[in-house]
């Protein structure tokens, strides 16, 4: 194409109109649905999400063919929060460079309309080291201050592997998801730590932390499982107790690889729920799902409820991607009218919402049974349940 064919007015003038229709788009529950959750038509946030000035050079003189010079390629794993009537939405943004930033997208409407803030956040720069961030959790705590866990990734220089990497939890805070001021990395006897959450109120006075231990940064060794450990100041965050094993790794199930501590767990009547995901491996690499289990109220570290299997997964085009057959959720709300938004992203490529109610997601976490663990007893759970229902068709 010839510049003297080309009008960068024009081009500019088109991508702004579809930006805009984008942006203004309704969303639409979808087909699907399963009694538990709703899923919806489109994404919440994609890569066409981020605003052009992000990506285009807007000087004519200095991009005369309007074309992208700091591309995105994936907008995806968001900390979420709802406040004064608002959806907030802190995602990670990968570009096409790899690297991962933070940015705030904000919407009155929690299934459509997000927008991007101007500029993404600025992390204060206190680790040298750290090539890398993404995953943030939001944690609105009880001591006045919202909390971003995020992982801090950088090169493992122990090896010669440019694939090695050590991960690390980050921690900042802030008042307004405009400013945030950096805290020291968790510390823990682990030498990775990745999925880590805090929890939204003391615990025996102190914080606690969702953790989970690993050996590796991809494979957990003898660690894994979704843990909880407790930090006397969180301006100095050492875990000072023993790290226990709440939603532990089993063979043969949807957590036989790895399980990681996935949105901020909800408190409810019954107990603290958790959305947390799973990792088993196939013929076609690794499959992320979510599941849900419970804890006590006064005693987050104390399992009380454990449903069977997946709770969602990739489902249609969520299955294609940059890192197929994958969902992934580190944010979960709950409004005044107690109703429940999952934000999950899928194959780490864009951002989806699934909607329930806080009743729905009680009964579906403590009205499920739990996974019997062999083929045979899973076998009899089921001909129980179809000879109650049997019985229960011809009264």
């Amino acid at each position: 194409m010839k510049l003297q064919n080309f009008s960068f007015d024009e081009a500019l003038a088109k991508a702004q109109k579809e930006y805009e229709e984008l942006i203004a788009r309704r969303n639409r529950p979808a087909d699907f649905t399963n009694g538990v959750y709703r899923r919806y038509e489109y994404p919440v946030l994609t890569p066409a999400h981020t605003p052009l000035f992000w990506r285009y050079d807007m000087d004519p003189a200095a991009n005369p063919f309007f074309m992208e010079r700091l591309g995105i390629n994936a907008v995806l794993n968001s900390g979420a929060l709802y406040m004064d009537g608002k959806y907030y939405l802190v995602a990670r943004v990968e570009g096409n460079d790899r690297k991962s930033f933070f940015a705030v997208a904000e919407s009155e409407s929690p299934v459509d309309g997000f927008r991007f803030r101007d500029y993404p956040v600025r992390l204060p720069d206190t680790c040298p080291e750290e090539t890398n961030v993404y995953d943030m959790r939001l944690t609105r705590h009880e001591d006045g201050w919202i909390y971003g866990v995020f992982c801090s990734e950088s090169h493992d220089d122990t090896s010669n592997d440019l694939s090695a990497a050590t991960a690390q939890a980050g921690i900042v805070r802030t008042k307004d998801l405009e400013n945030w001021e950096r805290l020291p990395n968790l510390i823990s006897k682990s030498p990775q730590q990745r999925n880590v959450v805090l929890h939204p109120e003391f615990v025996d006075g102190k914080y606690a932390f969702y953790t989970r231990p690993q050996d590796d940064f991809i494979s957990t060794g003898s660690g894994g499982g979704v843990c909880i450990g407790l930090v006397e100041d969180i301006t100095d965050p050492v875990i000072c107790t023993e790290e226990k094993v709440i939603s532990p790794r089993r063979y043969h199930t949807i957590t036989e690889v790895k399980n990681g501590a996935g949105a901020v767990p909800i408190k409810t009547e019954r107990g603290w729920i958790h959305i947390a995901h799973g990792v088993r491996n196939t013929a076609a690499g690794l499959r992320y799902v979510l599941y849900v289990f419970a804890t006590a109220l006064d005693d987050p570290s104390k399992l009380i409820a454990e449903p069977s299997g997946l709770f969602l997964a990739p489902h249609g085009a969520e299955r294609v991607g940059d890192v197929s057959n994958v969902v992934f959720t580190n944010g979960a709300v709950v409004n005044e009218d107690n109703e429940v938004y999952i934000y999950y992203a899928s194959s780490d490529t864009r951002l989806h919402v699934a909607s329930t109610t806080v009743e729905r997601l009680i009964d579906y976490t403590f009205g499920t049974p739990s996974d019997p663990l062999r083929s045979a007893d899973c076998v009899k759970q089921r001909c129980d349940l179809i000879a109650k229902n049997l019985k229960y068709m011809k009264r």
